[in-house]
């Protein structure tokens, strides 16, 4: 399975050998809904097909289709569906990505892959981790408003208490000591307040430290995505005390993470992190705004098409699930609307996100509800 973020982020989708063939796909994680799946997926491989055999020879249109319906029939690939998958082809190019959300349905052949709807996968506005701790378990989990799954742990970071301290553990008779060169015949230090349960206490702070340290060198710094901590209330404290790591949300989810569906969980993280994505969309919606005023921001397509390929375009909003058939082409970024019936239309919108990206600069999809142009962009110049 191919990786979603870093192929956007070094550009593996920008550009291809034509024809290039993008597909999206609502899919289903459980049974018996996920049967139907595969049969969808070859419905819509027969719609790229036909639009590719009025222009290519069959030789290669069967070259191009055959890693598609090898796909088609992967038993393993759809039992382990998520909630949208994306396949990509071209001359020496095929890439799959399951998706944590699901996807509009799409079959096009065209000059360019189609990316937009992945652009919102990107983005951190409303991406977050969960970090679901106890004593005994640590699982670290990746979502948004709409799911949530768990992701793999770092080797580096050890899964439980015993994978973390193995001999290290504390003994009950450690818990009194000699310290000082203190010899027979004196009385003991104290490490702690003695007992069972300062034994659990000091091993539970060593558990955490080093859990701490390496989701934040492995997970935290390479994502940047906010951090929310699932677990007891008394625990919170204790990592909270022996964590450095700035991406940890204030507000945490106080319970005992094993007591929580996964659904459960999605939406109380979501609760937490909410209100901070709003203030995010707001706060671009306002430099927009203030951008504009002063001559550094535009919702005009076609200058912001010239823009985008002259460089100029530092941050861009995309209205979400919005289309504008047609292209952008040339040096010069010159738009070209079509037809929406016309087959293999393209997307203004997708054209215009995807060169933004290229070009180094910031694509934030908006809902519709939050878009403060009626265009579908907001660019805000580098200058």
């Amino acid at each position: 399975m191919d990786n979603l973020e870093r192929d956007l982020a070094s550009g593996a989708l920008n550009g291809c050998t034509p024809p290039c063939l993008s597909l999206y796909q609502p899919t289903h994680r459980h049974h018996p809904e996920n049967q139907q799946d595969p049969i969808r997926f070859r419905t819509m491989v027969k719609r790229l097909e036909a639009s590719l055999r009025e222009t290519s020879a069959a030789e290669a249109v069967d070259t191009l289709l055959a890693p598609f319906l090898a796909l088609a029939g992967d038993h393993d690939f759809w039992s382990r569906a998520q909630d949208g998958v994306a396949v990509f082809g071209a001359p020496g190019v095929f890439r799959v990505y399951r998706l944590p959300r699901t996807v509009p349905e799409l079959a096009m052949v065209a000059d360019t892959f189609v990316t937009k709807p992945l652009i919102g996968f990107r983005q951190s506005t409303d991406r977050f981790q969960v970090l679901a701790l106890t004593r005994q378990r640590v699982r670290l989990y990746e979502g948004t408003r709409d799911a949530l799954d768990e992701i793999p742990l770092a080797p580096q970071i050890p899964r439980t208490l015993i994978e973390a301290l193995g001999a290290e553990l504390t003994e009950p008779h450690q818990t009194v000591a000699s310290y000082g060169g203190l010899g027979a015949g004196h009385p003991a230090m104290h490490h702690g307040h003695g007992g069972k349960e300062s034994e659990h206490d000091i091993d539970a702070e060593r558990f955490f430290r080093v859990v701490a340290r390496g989701v934040l060198d492995y997970h935290s710094k390479p994502t940047a995505l906010p951090l929310i901590l699932a677990t007891l209330p008394d625990h919170q404290a204790r990592f909270r005390h022996v964590s450095h790591n700035p991406f940890l949300v204030d507000e945490g989810i106080d319970t005992q993470p094993e007591t929580l569906s996964l659904d459960d969980m999605r939406a109380r993280a979501w609760a937490v992190i909410e209100p901070q994505y709003l203030a995010r969309l707001r706060a671009r919606v306002d430099e927009f705004g203030s951008a504009r005023a002063h001559g550094l921001g535009t919702d005009d397509l076609s200058q912001v098409a010239s823009a985008v390929v002259a460089g100029k375009v530092a941050t861009l909003l995309v209205e979400s699930d919005r289309e504008i058939p047609g292209h952008v082409e040339g040096m010069f970024g010159n738009l070209t609307l079509a037809d929406a019936a016309v087959p293999d239309a393209g997307d203004v919108l997708d054209d215009i996100a995807s060169l933004t990206a290229m070009r180094g600069g910031e694509v934030v999809v908006v809902p519709s509800e939050m878009m403060p142009t009626e265009t579908g962009v907001a660019a805000i110049y580098r200058y």
